[in-house]
């Protein structure tokens, strides 16, 4: 069993004064001093960043942010896989340790994204317009417009998920978006690909977020008791693009994590999913079985994914409120899983959470995505 030593993560936001490996930096101190352990103590280092090579140019983050920090002379894994970056650092950490290939090991996601003198992202337009700003919108869109169809899902329904996104993210001291929202207000704003108004994509953010995970020998030392019960790591089929409501590669992902893990939906008290869109949290409360194909809009509405509900789903603000930093992403779901389970969340706290799901997916190809991680946490 891999087990959660210490946890440490930043403000998101547009932090431009900022550079990456400040962000990262802090992140990484958070975690080494949260964990009780010096730099020294890390066998290895696993760090994801999706966009430094296209916009600082730096294709080895993790050397250049652990340097200096005195993290030298171990193996360092650069990690890129879209959204989750992140949760694939997590995924290859993970398996080092069950293997016996170290005892303990450092997980950290970092993005530097809001960089005022290439334009924000405008720096390299074609691939970055391409991933992050046209493309994806639309396919979500289409998604959306879907759902609508054969669901009857109501744009009211969408906007339930940004409103409790951003009631959430009130309680978050580190969420980027810390004001309330109406569901009217939601549908109001700006278009950005019908029916998907502004505030129904999540944006883009400067943060870090870093994990220290330990084998059961360091975990019975320092009485490290949080466990990593699964994570599984899946690409897409591609098989059946024009299936737009369902997502099979996320179902099963989700199927194995809970095999692994020896339990089912009903045993999770709190999830982390990726809404990088509000029709995204539906499709993936379907996915994750929170509820019948076709009921995600039904559910959004109901408040059984907020807090104090059946289901509390990303009560720390989600990617639409918490920010969207894109590597930094799937490690944040673990911190912020973590921080429940330790009873440590503060007024957002779900109150006796014993196991935590984060889910993260990121890429598309033929209607499917690219890749999709599902973690399982308990105490």
């Amino acid at each position: 069993m891999v087990h959660i030593l210490g946890i440490g993560l930043t403000p998101f936001g547009r932090h431009v004064e900022r550079t990456i490996d400040h962000i990262g930096g802090q992140a990484v101190r958070a975690a080494l001093a949260d964990a009780g352990v010096s730099a020294r103590e890390i066998e290895g280092a696993f760090v994801a960043n999706a966009l430094g090579a296209m916009l600082l140019g730096d294709t080895t983050i993790g050397q250049t942010i652990l340097s200096g920090l005195g993290l030298r002379g171990l193996p360092v894994v650069n990690v890129e896989n879209a959204c989750t970056s992140g949760s694939t650092a997590l995924w290859l950490a993970w398996n080092a340790i069950r293997a016996g290939q170290m005892d303990v090991a450092l997980v950290l996601g970092v993005e530097k994204m809001c960089v005022p003198s290439l334009g924000l992202i405008d720096s390299g337009r074609t691939a970055i317009d391409t991933q992050l700003g046209l493309v994806t919108p639309a396919s979500f869109a289409l998604r959306a417009r879907r759902h609508m169809h054969e669901f009857g899902t109501t744009h009211a329904q969408m906007a339930a998920v940004v409103e409790k996104s951003r009631r959430h993210a009130l309680m978050n001291p580190d969420a980027m978006f810390r004001r309330a929202e109406t569901v009217e207000q939601v549908m109001a704003g700006p278009s950005v690909a019908d029916p998907l108004t502004r505030s129904e994509c999540c944006p883009i953010a400067d943060g870090a977020a870093a994990l220290v995970l330990v084998s059961d020998a360091l975990a019975r030392r320092h009485g490290a008791d949080i466990r990593i019960e699964s994570v599984v790591l899946r690409s897409g089929d591609y098989g059946n693009p024009a299936d737009l409501v369902r997502w099979k590669t996320d179902e099963e992902t989700a199927a194995r994590a809970y095999e692994m893990a020896g339990r089912g939906p009903e045993s999770i008290d709190i999830i982390e999913c990726h809404d990088a869109f509000s029709i995204a949290e539906i499709l993936h409360c379907e996915a994750l079985g929170l509820c019948a194909p076709g009921e995600g809009g039904r559910l959004a509405a109901s408040g059984e994914t907020a807090l104090g509900g059946r289901i509390p789903v990303n009560v720390s603000g989600g990617l639409l409120s918490r920010g969207h930093p894109v590597a930094a992403t799937g490690v944040a779901q673990i911190v912020e899983i973590a921080t429940h389970l330790r009873g440590q969340a503060g007024d957002r706290q779900v109150t006796g959470a014993r196991t935590g799901l984060a889910q993260c997916m990121g890429g598309d190809l033929a209607g499917d995505t690219k890749s999709c991680t599902v973690a399982i946490l308990s105490r």
